[in-house]
């Protein structure tokens, strides 16, 4: 078990690229760490890290196993966690890195239900807007729009994430509300910044496309700011349905060009192929198709209340 506990300590170390990093993430004291890692170092007999004050890197014979130590700690977990759950309810820790758009606002909700169904799940949530590579960072699965340049990874498609451009009643009374795509030059702009498509735009009406440059007064990877600047009366900006539904229920922002529909993403799980028989994982995923569906609860109420139009355009 010892032996065990250095190679997943290795492990998590090598992903990090830190032994203080590793200690938070095992919740340990990093001279702990330090001496997994020495300890594993002296029964192979060779070094495992180059290390001085500043970082932490791989030696040859540390990059040669790290695919294989990996593979093991995945397969024990998965292992124990069979033999716990043939016993009782599922145990243990599930990891998972989400979109700070997502989470926010709409997932509180969705992970006390699944805690309430399975209470001795621990869920070590990351927040951020990055594009992650679950193999490369030791998370079970990432929640996000944007793929990764890594074929070592499963993919599965969630649900749609719907985008908008909206502003508020004051914000248009004042200036004007422009009808066609090619008028919102003349407009302060507020936009998301990590888009792929970075300033190109297109918009589907009927048959015709049209795609413009866009320049923003405001660039941001804050779909919540963005959404407070809109609020603020300050200028346009583009949204995901599941961050503007609430304001525009309540009549504090107003889509603007509405019959010019932008391409939506979905919302998709990657996670790693060593992943597929992990059952606090498929719980999870089961869980979240359940409660999300394909057509989320947001863009539903949109919907009924003719606030969106039902086509959807999928990037």
């Amino acid at each position: 078990m010892d032996r065990l506990q250095n190679i997943e300590t290795f492990v998590r170390v090598a992903q990090l690229r830190s032994f203080s990093q590793a200690a938070k993430e095992l919740r340990v004291v990093r001279s702990v760490i330090t001496s997994r890692i020495q300890n594993l170092e002296s029964y192979i007999g060779a070094p495992l890290f180059y290390r001085n004050t500043r970082s932490v890197q791989l030696t040859e014979i540390g990059w040669s196993y790290l695919q294989d130590c990996e593979d093991l700690v995945s397969r024990a977990h998965i292992v124990v966690d069979k033999i716990r759950d043939s016993k009782s309810s599922p145990k243990g820790v599930l990891r998972v890195h989400a979109l700070t758009g997502l989470v926010l606002g709409r997932f509180a909700h969705f992970i006390h239900q699944f805690q309430e169904q399975f209470p001795d799940i621990q869920l070590h949530l990351n927040v951020s807007d990055a594009a992650v590579d679950p193999v490369q960072t030791g998370y079970d699965c990432a929640l996000q729009i944007f793929p990764i340049a890594s074929t070592n990874v499963i993919a599965k498609k969630l649900f749609p994430i719907r985008r908008i451009l909206c502003a508020s009643p004051t914000y248009l009374k004042i200036h004007g509300t422009p009808k066609d795509p090619r008028e919102l030059h003349r407009f302060q702009l507020g936009l998301y910044s990590h888009y792929p498509s970075r300033d190109k735009w297109t918009f589907h009406h009927s048959s015709e496309l049209v795609t413009i440059y866009l320049h923003a007064q405001l660039l941001t990877n804050s779909v919540h700011l963005l959404r407070e600047y809109a609020l603020d009366h300050a200028g346009i900006v583009c949204l995901p349905t599941l961050v503007a539904t609430d304001p525009l229920l309540n009549a504090q922002l107003q889509v603007v060009l509405p019959e010019h529909i932008l391409s939506s993403f979905w919302l998709t799980v990657i996670y790693p192929p060593t992943a597929r028989e992990n059952y606090k994982l498929n719980l999870f995923l089961t869980y979240m198709n359940q409660y999300f569906q394909r057509h989320p609860p947001w863009d539903k109420e949109l919907l009924e209340q003719k606030l969106i139009p039902d086509t959807l355009i999928i990037h």
